[in-house]
């Protein structure tokens, strides 16, 4: 683009700079702004709280790296966070800067981070103020990370707060090095991911009348405390199994919990917009058809190791195709691997992975969409749904695992048989500990049985069943709602 151009798009997505010279409110503009107005017709109340601790800390030196998929809301998060800013009375709106990045280049990136500046200098006039640097999809431009490394190093941008979002991470983009080596100033939570409602917040949304079982850390799962707060949950067995089941029928997807609110299922538009979605970062060479012939592969085949070779073919892609097209869809957080582990926790080299697909509605898209397709069946999608929630709560208490794939795994036992998501180090309050395993067995009756294998290899841990809650033995049963509410 031309400098000219580059103010123009400047100016158009950063109405509320113009707020004081037409004696506006700061956030009248909220009330036109196309993306707000957009959500308010699927508004449902529902608010994600990633971004809060921006909204009411004192601005500094912070940069934060925001990934997720397409269509989950992080630009809907980034307006919000500007509004909310744009409200205190210790921010001046000139300070906030909002650079929506799809159609800039690299270079459009560097003249941004010295036109945007210049454009609001005369928030300067009493001092230099810091700014607010919100750049949507910058993972659309290779190279974006080396251009803000040299804008800390040599600029003003150095004092700023930096939001920076992204759908598909390259993996040649070197954010640790460029940003996160003694630039991200003195913000802790560094790399953020946002994704799918949990079943906490589609419960928050859906269902007020349902009790809330506090959050637990995935090591303490078996406490006592735990036990108790479990039995008096427990009352609600029945009313948390059916709310389990909408959740895996519609999924985390804001716009999807407003559908079935709304109108009782999520619609044949909106599963379209996500498969268009998967196929524009999974393989935008190929049919549209081809996505959802894959997720029906990954969904049949979640609960058990990866053959690649029979995938392949059974999808007509090559096994070199395939594994580009999971590399991808992990990049785009539409994947989550669940690989072996060792009794220490550590990763076994040269070995399959499993393959979840980290939200429900993924999985009922082939059947929806496509004519002759399987629809899921509850035990995969439960134990998906659950090593979801676990890595999500991973991450929660060691900051960047889920993006650099160290969340969740599984262990083989001395007679080969396997256990879900097997035990793995994790920081706690007390110093490091190892988490409850957890085997995944959506039953009603004979949940002991089933028990056996995790008792043989850990004597100790949990079984998610549909609705039996036995907290009285060395291995528990736990309904798969109230597990997936502990754990996230």
């Amino acid at each position: 683009m031309r400098d000219d151009s580059i103010r123009q798009h400047l100016g158009e997505r950063n109405p509320w700079w113009k707020a004081q010279v037409l004696g506006e409110e700061a956030t009248a503009w909220t009330e036109r702004h196309p993306v707000l107005q957009g959500l308010a017709r699927y508004d449902i109340g529902y608010r994600t709280e990633v971004l809060d601790d921006v909204a009411t800390d004192p601005l500094g030196d912070r940069v934060i790296v925001l990934s997720g998929p397409r269509r989950i809301g992080k630009s809907v998060a980034m307006l919000q966070l500007a509004a909310a800013l744009c409200e205190r009375g210790d921010v001046d709106p000139r300070q906030i800067i909002h650079v929506p990045c799809d159609t800039l280049t690299l270079q459009d990136v560097r003249r941004v981070l010295t036109l945007a500046r210049s454009m609001t200098e005369s928030v300067d006039l009493d001092g230099a103020r810091p700014r607010v640097w919100l750049f949507d999809e910058i993972t659309s431009v290779r190279g974006w990370s080396s251009v803000f490394k040299d804008a800390r190093d040599n600029t003003a941008f150095a004092h700023d707060t930096v939001i920076a979002t992204g759908s598909r991470w390259d993996p040649d983009e070197d954010v640790e090095g460029n940003l996160m080596a003694g630039r991200a100033g003195s913000e802790t939570r560094r790399r953020r991911v946002l994704l799918p409602m949990s079943f906490r917040e589609f419960i928050g949304t859906t269902r007020e009348n349902l009790p809330a079982l506090p959050r637990v850390h995935p090591g303490h799962l078996q406490s006592d405390e735990t036990r108790a707060q479990l039995a008096e949950t427990g009352l609600f067995v029945d009313e948390f199994d059916l709310a389990w089941q909408q959740f895996l029928s519609v999924g985390g997807f804001p716009r999807a919990v407003a559908e079935y609110v709304r109108n009782g299922a999520v619609s044949d538009a909106y599963l379209q917009d996500l498969q268009a979605w998967l196929h524009r970062d999974m393989d935008p060479e190929s049919t549209p058809e081809s996505v959802p012939l894959l997720l029906e592969a990954l969904s049949e085949r979640a609960t058990s190791p990866l053959a690649v070779n029979p995938t392949a073919i059974i999808i007509g892609r090559t096994r070199a195709a395939l594994e580009t097209r999971l590399t991808r869809m992990v990049s785009s957080h539409a994947v989550l691997r669940c690989p072996q582990r060792d009794d220490s926790g550590a990763l076994v080299p040269r070995t399959q992975s499993k393959h979840y697909l980290t939200d429900p509605v993924l999985s009922w898209l082939p059947s929806r969409l496509r004519a002759g397709s399987k629809a899921p069946a509850m035990t995969s999608l439960t134990e998906q749904t659950i090593g979801v929630h676990l890595a999500r709560a991973v991450d929660a208490h060691s900051e960047g695992r889920w993006l650099a794939g160290d969340t969740i795994g599984y262990v083989r036992t001395s007679n080969d048989r396997e256990i879900d998501l097997s035990s793995i180090s994790l920081p706690s309050d007390a110093g490091t500990v190892m988490t409850v395993p957890i085997e995944s067995k959506w039953v009603s009756r004979g949940w002991k049985s089933e028990a056996r294998v995790i008792v043989g290899k850990y004597q100790r841990g949990i079984l998610a069943t549909k609705s039996i809650l036995d907290t009285s033995g060395e291995v528990w049963a736990v309904p798969a709602p109230l597990l997936a509410m502990a754990l996230l």
